[in-house]
């Protein structure tokens, strides 16, 4: 699997450089980032830390805005985002093109329904495509983590609850905690699933706290003044699910704070640490 380097810049001792790949996952040229610390030059693996971004966003908006690079060159730590979704001029759009469905917003599922099923498997990407790529071409070990924003704060809850063993930690930020019962989940699930709600409950975190084989902790954290708190995000199913089968989560509602990169930004330290202690690097 080849990579092309996009570009590069030296950033508090470390690399945060971008590549292009092909895709054999979403049949398209993916771009993603990756921030190397200056302990990749020592020559031990490090862990990775894969961070994923919400609607509308790229690879980029993380990186540029978060200050996540500092934190990670203290702990040691590589960062990885990918794309938000699939991309292309061959790669279908919402035919409004509407920012809520399409591109810039994969949701992390794998479609079934066409003509989403050929592109727009993001779940497969982030969790086998991705990680294999990064494995075979960077000084990193399996130890790994994952986190994120909004519809990325969705995906990387889903990614950890389906896949026990595989992540050491996970942590969102205002994720959406229910896509069954939002708007912007009975459009994305209903257009890449189909109809059937039951084929929906694979990809909603409150349906697979129900099933879990792995009680991994969760770290949330929410803003109570996002604007999407009541309607989308709803985190009090999050914390109704967890309460009623015993999974462990920690759900800090933060007065004041909105659904920006300044919320963002304002706690990330808190989840690098969390993700750090899992990791090893503390």
């Amino acid at each position: 699997m080849t990579i092309d380097l996009v570009s590069a810049n030296k950033c508090f001792g470390g690399w945060h450089k971008r590549y292009r790949h092909e895709s054999a996952v979403l049949n398209c040229e993916m771009v993603f980032a990756v921030y190397l610390p200056p302990q990749a030059d020592q020559g031990k693996p490090l862990p990775v830390l894969y961070w994923l971004s919400g609607l509308t966003c790229t690879d980029e908006n993380f990186m540029q805005k978060s200050g996540v690079q500092r934190l990670a060159a203290e702990l040691g730590m590589v960062v990885v985002a990918p794309d938000t979704s699939p991309r292309g001029d061959n790669v279908p759009d919402d035919v409004d093109g509407a920012y809520d469905f399409g591109l810039g917003a994969g949701f992390y599922v794998n479609a079934t329904q066409q003509p989403w099923a050929r592109h727009y498997r993001m779940y497969d990407y982030v969790v086998e495509e991705l990680p294999a790529l990064v494995e075979a071409n960077f000084p990193v070990s399996d130890q790994r983590s994952i986190s994120g924003h909004s519809m990325g704060g969705h995906g990387a809850l889903i990614c950890a609850l389906k896949n026990p063993g595989r992540y050491q930690s996970v942590s969102a930020f205002a994720p959406i905690s229910s896509p069954l019962s939002c708007p912007w989940g009975h459009k994305a699930l209903g257009n890449y699933l189909g109809p059937d709600r039951e084929a929906w409950k694979a990809w909603d975190t409150c349906e697979l706290i129900a099933t879990a084989s792995e009680r991994l902790p969760l770290l949330v954290d929410q803003g109570e003044d996002d604007n999407f708190l009541l309607e989308q995000l709803k985190p009090e199913l999050l914390e109704a699910a967890a309460a009623t089968h015993g999974h462990p989560l920690t759900l800090r509602r933060q007065p004041g704070y909105d659904h920006s990169y300044y919320f963002i930004a304002s706690f990330l330290p808190d989840h690098m640490r969390h993700h750090a202690a899992a990791l090893g690097c503390l």
